[in-house]
């Protein structure tokens, strides 16, 4: 049962005035209001399409079965045969993954102390590219790996952007990352991520863009204490004062404090436990707070303050066609477990 869709482009009609009815002012006027001025220097409005209902009353109930059954049909397909995997070695590197964050969560250990975490779910994550050492964007020895979160519409992307997702077989993505890797640690484009690519107990570093407060002055940007209240100060508050550009060097130094804009900037946060991990979901629960809103996309990848003695499991990701039983919730060791009693007491039999 197929369904053809065809493309037209509207074009604006062309209104013609007769002179015996109007007079010339009054079909200028006409057609500014129709048309409107055509003035090339400014930016051109957005083409328009239509689509042409051509198709049958079953065309149209099956491609509605279908928009609501595309997205539970899992990941898509490797385009090739899989890629060997490697083993571990001392200096590998694996690749991250992009989240969105979900908000703040409490948590205890076992001894009653409470502490924060973020919590960071996985959307429709997969490997889009892989640019091996020595390609354009690539740093040193390392190779990098592109990746890509959370499906979006082609519509409003241009062609160049959403041909690379063709080459991997999987949907327009949202929003993309690279990570650098080693060669022992490469994934084949169109690999899906999950949050079992971690494991509770390790710890990662997180990047999300903080949130934009606009320009700000001296005192809420730096921190600065400001001028005096009183005696004899106006107008001058919440200045910053003396820049100290005097006649030597005669000029403000580069990177002086000074007011403009305020946040909406990258901003890494590192060596994070990750405390438990929810598998039907794909949340990551990730100790202390991370830099973004909610809904914000944060990238997720193993901490590089800490050394590996032994192999990160899984590596170089989780491939749930193995076989690995998984539960669906990951715990660390000292966390307190909700389902768990946290006080027990003894009831002490009465004497008779």
């Amino acid at each position: 049962m197929a369904a053809t869709i065809q493309f037209s482009r509207l074009r604006p009609a062309v209104v013609s005035l007769s002179k015996s009815t109007h007079s010339s002012k009054t079909k200028d006027t006409l057609q500014h209001r129709l048309l409107g001025p055509f003035c090339r220097c400014g930016p051109q409005a957005r083409p328009y399409y239509t689509y042409d209902n051509t198709q049958t009353t079953e065309n149209q109930k099956f491609l509605y079965q279908w928009n609501l059954l595309r997205h539970k049909l899992g990941p898509s397909p490797l385009k090739e045969s899989p890629w060997p995997r490697q083993e571990w070695q001392p200096g590998s590197r694996r690749c991250g993954l992009l989240a969105i964050k979900l908000g703040m969560f409490p948590m205890w250990t076992k001894t009653g102390k409470m502490f924060p975490t973020t919590a960071l779910q996985v959307q429709e994550c997969n490997v889009i590219q892989y640019l091996p050492p020595g390609a354009e964007g690539t740093r040193g020895d390392f190779a990098a790996i592109e990746v890509g979160a959370k499906n979006a519409s082609p519509i409003y992307r241009d062609k160049d952007y959403f041909n690379k997702f063709d080459d991997a077989c999987v949907p327009v993505k949202q929003r993309t990352a690279s990570f650098a890797v080693t060669e022992n640690a490469v994934l084949q484009p169109g690999t899906p991520l999950y949050a079992t690519h971690f494991r509770p107990g390790m710890y990662v570093d997180c990047c999300g863009r903080t949130i934009g407060k606009g320009f700000q002055g001296v005192m809420k940007r730096w921190g600065m204490k400001g001028q005096p209240a009183s005696h004899g100060q106006t107008k001058t508050h919440r200045r910053m004062g003396a820049t100290g550009g005097s006649t030597n060097p005669g000029r403000i130094w580069k990177g002086k404090k000074m007011p403009g804009p305020m946040g909406n900037k990258w901003r890494w946060t590192r060596c994070l436990k990750i405390w438990r991990i929810n598998t039907r979901h794909n949340i990551i629960f990730v100790h202390g707070n991370i830099s973004g809103s909610k809904g914000g996309f944060v990238r997720v990848k193993d901490s590089l303050s800490g050394i590996f003695k032994e192999s990160p499991a899984p590596f170089p990701t989780h491939y749930p066609e193995d076989g690995e039983d998984v539960p669906e919730d990951l715990y660390d060791e000292d966390v307190h477990q909700m389902a768990d009693g946290s006080i027990e007491f003894e009831v002490e039999e009465e004497e008779t």
